[in-house]
């Protein structure tokens, strides 16, 4: 029987039902690192990465091998696409050797197309516009130190447009967050991303006042300042990122404005003295190196989904 396509793109076109399983399952996989050890037997994903990645691409790497399947990690430079093959005629291909397929790319519209004419899952490994595989073991870290996750207060500081703050607006519809976004009016986050997550019942508040955001917040995240499109030349708008964006460094102080029990969360790269101090990255608030090894767990979870295994044992 042909198994149904299951692709992993954004949170908000999974639902909750969907991401409290994978939650689930991922909480059981940290629980037991050799549950499910056999159940990827046979199957391949292939990794095409047109960006850098760290924590991508180990943790798929040794999630998919550790579930027993194997891996082929590519650079776009390595391929075709470098030479003009457009994203569809390489999922096509792909498609027809592996049982899944992750993309690193910039552009949405690229996931997109490879998604489209792929005939395996297609995961979303990041993009300009959103970043699922990050923000699902976010999710995880906070539940794991601090309780569910529905109906919290949680800030978001610097760049309104990053991925992690778009991907973050989505988890607030979906879980009834009141989320706070801290940056300059010049890098407020798309309005259309605000308006969907406000009528899916999230609690948005874009604010230039770093300790308005920061009130209360049982979680206080930030990203670098400048990522990928620093890595193009492609600064746009981010003009002198550093002279806009400093007000909203999170710093002692920010993380004394929020809640008592508060813990910072940062995706990594961190560039401590920029977005972050070294006291609060480095302090015994930090969530990170949590939210790194969870970047294993959930992405574990997310394979095995992807895969069409629902049970785990």
């Amino acid at each position: 029987m042909k198994r149904v396509k299951r692709d992993f793109l954004d949170l908000d076109a999974l639902g909750v039902s969907l991401l409290r399983e994978l939650l689930t399952n991922a909480r059981a996989l940290k629980g037991d690192r050799f549950l499910c050890s056999d159940a990827l037997r046979g199957r391949t994903l292939v990794m095409v990465f047109e960006a850098p990645s760290t924590r991508t691409r180990v943790s798929f790497d040794i999630g998919m091998r550790s579930l027993g399947g194997d891996v082929v990690s590519l650079s776009a430079h390595d391929m075709q696409l470098y030479r003009g093959e457009t994203p569809s005629d390489t999922a096509r291909v792909l498609s027809l050797y592996a049982d899944a397929i992750l993309l690193r790319t910039d552009a949405p519209s690229r996931l997109r197309a490879m998604s489209e004419a792929s005939r395996v899952s297609v995961i979303n490994g990041l993009t300009r516009a959103s970043h699922p595989c990050q923000v699902l073991a976010d999710i995880m870290t906070f539940e794991e130190r601090l309780g569910s996750i529905e109906g919290e207060t949680l800030s978001y500081f610097g760049d309104g447009k990053n991925n992690v703050a778009a991907t973050w607006l989505q988890a607030a519809g979906l879980f009834g967050l009141s989320l706070r976004i801290a940056c300059p009016s010049s890098h407020s986050p798309d309005a259309r991303l605000v308006s969907a997550a406000r009528e899916c019942g999230g609690d948005i508040l874009v604010t230039d006042d770093p300790m308005e955001a920061a009130r209360g917040s049982r979680a206080v995240m930030t990203d670098v300042w400048v990522s990928m499109d620093k890595d193009k030349g492609l600064e746009g708008s981010m003009t002198k990122p550093h002279n806009v964006l400093s007000p909203y460094r999170v710093d002692e102080r920010v993380m004394e404005a929020a809640s008592s029990d508060a813990i910072f969360m940062h995706c990594l790269p961190a560039h401590r003295g920029e977005e972050v101090t070294a006291g609060v990255i480095d302090g015994s608030r930090s969530a990170v190196w949590d939210e790194a090894e969870n970047r294993l767990h959930a992405q574990k979870a997310v394979l095995l989904w992807c895969c069409g295994v629902d049970g785990l044992g």
